[in-house]
């Protein structure tokens, strides 16, 4: 990653114009930049990009997510059209492996109506190369376009970018975090000068009695919103699949990752992943307070196991060579395992149905997951 970028000289002549911008701004700037928005201009994922998503590590996670599609198309009472749709897609990893593993039933393969919600032309394209030999499938900018019926929603590492608003503590209220120029013409973090009126009402108790300079992440509704309606008005059930916390409190998560490693944020604007941890106690206030049916949060590991990735494993190691018998071990340790590298416990999964399911496949033990995430 170079020293400077072509966003970096946009973003130094916007603040110069018109005064320090919001975290959120930045960080939208950042990912969804026209030109030269990281999300817009590449496919970052991989080995040889700047990070690995849970799809490209092992094919057992699409299949798995594929059959909980299944379930739900059954607890829905099996309609002739089931709209499987997924919401940044990748390269279409996940959907090729979900598809595969649905083959297995025909009269659910034959009902399903395939969307991809997605604004990355070059990601478009490594989709329609993974799923060429899939039935017809349709792609979307936003969620909004996809015509309305019975749905199952898949969105793995979606919530994460959405842009985050940060707010620091100070001895007068909360101030909205922003990005500015130092003396020395660099990106620095800084604070609005005004506090945000009422701010702390919003807030948890025991995020309110946070020291000054805590800062509060969150994001608007507007997307889990969509999702939440949707699923509680059109039969089916959404399943969110992120990295970060089941209760919502103080910290700063605001973070970019390049080449598989940590860098700082504010270097080199457009050319790194950057992204916020996920408050899924916000997600799941918010759905709940639309009438939706949330089950969970658990752990990513948790929920795998439940859905029997630990057979799976066993299944494709029994016919496999001993190096990649090896292979399918690692994957399945990094996919349940915690620990460093592990994306078992720091990945959580939220499912969200209609009123009417009151269990969802890989959500036994939902229960203790939302106390914890509600105790002060």
């Amino acid at each position: 990653m170079t020293e400077s970028s072509p966003l970096l000289s946009e973003i130094k002549k916007l603040i110069q114009s018109s005064g320090p911008i919001p975290v959120w701004r930045y960080m939208e700037l950042c990912l969804m930049h026209p030109e030269h928005g990281y999300y817009l201009s590449r496919d970052p994922l991989g080995r040889e990009g700047d990070f690995i998503t849970a799809p490209e590590v092992s094919q057992m996670f699409g299949e798995l997510l594929g059959l909980w599609a299944a379930s739900v198309w059954k607890a829905i009472d099996s309609p002739p059209l089931l709209r499987l749709i997924e919401i940044g897609p990748g390269r279409g990893t996940l959907m090729a492996d979900a598809l595969r593993a649905l083959r297995v039933l025909p009269p659910l393969y034959q009902a399903l109506s395939i969307h991809l919600v997605d604004v990355n032309p070059v990601l478009r394209e490594k989709q329609k190369s993974a799923l060429s030999s899939s039935r017809s499938i349709t792609w979307h900018d936003s969620i909004d376009d996809v015509p309305d019926g019975p749905s199952v929603i898949l969105a793995n590492e979606y919530f994460d970018v959405l842009p985050v608003h940060q707010a620091v503590r100070a001895e007068n209220g909360w101030h909205e975090r922003t990005v500015e120029l130092d003396d020395s013409g660099r990106l620095e973090f800084g604070v609005a000068s005004e506090a945000i009126p009422r701010f702390e009402v919003l807030l948890p108790s025991w995020v309110r009695a946070a020291p000054p300079g805590a800062v509060f992440e969150w994001r608007p509704d507007a997307e889990i919103m969509k999702i939440a309606s949707r699923v509680r008005d059109q039969d089916g059930a959404a399943l969110i699949i992120d990295y970060g916390h089941l209760r919502s409190d103080a910290g700063d998560t605001f973070q970019a990752i390049a080449r598989h490693s940590f860098t700082d944020p504010l270097k080199s604007p457009g050319e790194a992943d950057v992204t916020a941890h996920v408050d899924f106690q916000a997600l799941v206030r918010a759905a709940d307070d639309l009438g939706a049916r949330t089950h969970g949060p658990v752990p990513q590991g948790d929920f795998l196991k439940r859905l029997g990735i630990e057979s799976r494993a066993a299944s494709l190691m029994a016919k496999a060579s001993p190096e990649l018998s090896r292979d399918v071990a690692g994957a399945l340790t990094r996919l349940v395992g915690g620990g460093r590298g592990g994306m078992g416990q720091m990945f959580k999964v939220l499912g969200i149905s209609e009123p009417s399911i009151a269990t969802l496949a890989g959500f036994a033990d939902e229960m203790p997951a939302k106390k914890e995430a509600e105790t002060p």
